[in-house]
């Protein structure tokens, strides 16, 4: 029973990671349940058993690429002070914003959401929204703790992504000629975060 199940999570992760592949490079209209299994190297049979449309994989791709960034996964230990998780936590997230995958799927949404106008809220439900209600989680972590004054959990997240931004990310998404350094990136994140924390403190 488990390598049954190991081989179908197996399975699952090659159509899921051909399909973020596919939808990077060639764009949603362009890339059919058929060529997802043709790189998967599964039979279409095999995707359509794990993935009931081409909409559903699309869904779950991105899920997969913000889960892989680990933007999910952050609780407030006794002992953890929130200057430090929030600079993990900003700086998975400008990763990922940041990554080839990402910036591919914010341009399909924007160039196919005419004539597929589902993939925008598709793109918003498993990305934004999904990590969004997961750092409101942490902000209202932090306020029961009583690190920080924050009555509006979602709105503070909300506050810090966008924050978290800055102009990193608006030079990596128009491609300027001119990008932002490592050391740059890590100035403007522990000044914007001790901001925010002022902001929030008790």
């Amino acid at each position: 029973m488990v390598n049954v199940r190991s081989k179908s999570e197996s399975k699952r992760k090659q159509i899921l990671d051909a399909a973020t592949m596919l939808f990077t490079e060639q764009g949603y209209s362009a890339t059919s349940m058929d060529l997802i299994a043709k790189n998967a190297n599964v039979s279409k049979q095999t995707v359509y058993s794990h993935f009931g449309n081409k909409d559903e994989l699309f869904a779950a791709s991105i899920k997969q690429k913000c889960d892989s960034y680990h933007m999910t996964e952050f609780s407030v230990a006794s002992t953890s002070e929130p200057a430090e998780i929030l600079l993990i936590l900003a700086k998975r997230f400008l990763a990922m914003l940041t990554s080839k995958e990402a910036l591919a799927i914010h341009k399909i949404c924007a160039y196919e959401s005419k004539s597929h106008p589902q993939l925008s809220e598709l793109f918003y439900q498993e990305g934004p929204e999904r990590i969004t209600d997961e750092v409101a989680k942490l902000m209202a972590e932090f306020h029961n703790k009583q690190q920080l004054n924050i009555p509006e959990p979602k709105f503070a997240a909300l506050q810090f992504l966008n924050l978290t931004k800055g102009e990193c990310w608006m030079r990596v998404e128009f491609n300027t000629k001119k990008q932002i350094s490592e050391a740059e990136v890590d100035s403007y994140l522990k000044s914007s975060i001790a901001m925010f924390i002022k902001g929030y403190s008790l």
